[in-house]
């Protein structure tokens, strides 16, 4: 079973009113996709009502998740079939991302697609075709864009308050077991292996590769399209870009002897008028994941919960000492948290995103996450990785362009 799609009409899209309940479809349900599942069945208006996996573990678990007798099926084509499905969760793996997708709208179906969107710099064309011919609402799972306190944080920026920014700061950092090759002792038969190879080369089965896809590269990108993503996402929103010019990236595998993709990676992105840099390991959690975007007039650090404005220390400031934080140097901001700045407990992202994609399935706006910043997204990772596999600054005008 490949992921061949017959040609069609698009459908129209149809309207549904305020109180009306979304029945949505899952497919790819593994380890993210159940996060995904937990978060939907939160939101009022939305109900699962079938499931699909190549793996009879993950059917089985989706089956309990979503509650209920929901259809299940080992083959996707059979859940998009249905006419009882309004829209459909994808959280299978990279490469099949924009198959799946493109499959889903062509069937009439509205589409939340994990991140990375794109598994290669060329897919981008038709995941936009698929959404724009098809006239679809498709969010992407960048969660980011639709957190409280990221949104508060994007009107800083725009303010002007941070003053101009040239340099960003993006980092990753795990201490991670999963460097250490496992036995899983997974039966080859209740795996569809075709179905889950898809577009990839074929291979014999390989239940390593097969739970942790994200580090071969004929599945996924490693740390720049799993991690990075997020953030370089965020970046391009707060300072309306689109993708890098150039990319120089180093990486290796100091522990993680049995993957493809490095455990330990830096890569530097070259936009107009700023440098984005990210690191990642899994070898020590020092800093874990934060962004920093640096201007002139202060620094704004950023995690997944919280925000903090630093302002810089003036060469003519009467007193040269350290900051320790923002409540008595910063007008910035009014310091609230632990380390005087802004803090907010955020609630869960991932239903926040999928409870503005549904909004928008009613209303037919454009999502917080659309297509095309998913492709922007993934761009700047597919760039990043070109530079690192092949050890030269990879362009946008020869490697992009060309794509």
């Amino acid at each position: 079973m490949g992921l061949a799609v017959t040609g069609g009409f698009a459908a129209t899209p149809r309207g549904y009113a305020a109180n009306e309940t979304i029945s949505v479809g899952c497919i790819g349900t593994g380890g993210r996709c159940q996060v995904l599942m937990k978060s939907l069945k939160k939101i009022p208006g939305a109900r699962m009502v079938a499931v699909c996996d190549v793996w009879d573990t993950n059917l089985n678990t989706a089956r309990e998740i979503a509650g209920g007798n929901p259809f299940a099926t080992k083959d996707y084509r059979a859940l998009l079939d249905r006419k009882d499905i309004d829209a459909v969760l994808i959280g299978a793996p990279d490469h099949q991302h924009v198959a799946l997708m493109s499959a889903a709208c062509e069937a009439g179906k509205d589409v939340y697609v994990e991140k990375p969107l794109t598994h290669s710099l060329a897919e981008g064309a038709r995941a936009l075709r698929a959404q724009n011919d098809n006239r679809r609402i498709v969010q992407v799972g960048m969660q980011q864009r639709s957190m409280t306190h990221m949104l508060k944080a994007y009107e800083i920026v725009k303010s002007g308050q941070l003053g101009p920014i040239h340099k960003v700061h993006l980092t990753w950092n795990r201490n991670a077991a999963r460097t250490e090759k496992v036995k899983y002792n997974i039966d080859p038969a209740s795996v569809d292996w075709h179905a889950w190879l898809g577009p990839a080369r074929d291979q014999p089965f390989d239940e390593y590769k097969f739970r942790q896809w994200r580090w071969f590269w004929d599945f996924g990108g490693g740390t720049f399209t799993d991690l990075m993503v997020h953030f370089i996402d965020v970046a391009h929103w707060y300072l309306d870009l689109d993708h890098p010019q150039t990319a120089v990236s180093i990486g290796d595998r100091f522990s993680a002897k049995y993957w493809d993709t490095p455990d330990t990676a830096q890569t530097l992105l070259e936009y107009p008028d700023v440098q984005i840099y990210f690191e990642a390991t899994f070898l020590n959690a020092r800093n874990g994941a934060m962004l920093e975007f640096m201007g002139r007039e202060a620094t704004l650090y950023m995690d997944r919960g919280r925000y903090e404005v630093h302002p810089e220390r003036k060469k003519d400031a009467s007193n040269r000492e350290p900051l320790p934080g923002t409540v008595q140097y910063s007008e910035l901001v009014l310091g609230k948290g632990p380390r005087g700045a802004d803090f907010y407990d955020q609630p869960d992202g991932e239903a926040l995103h999928i409870s503005n994609w549904l909004e928008c399935i009613r209303t037919r706006k454009k999502p917080n996450a659309p297509v095309e910043a998913g492709i922007s997204a993934a761009s700047a990772a597919h760039l990043a990785n070109i530079a690192l596999r092949e050890r030269r600054t990879a362009t946008w005008e020869k490697d992009g362009v060309n794509a």
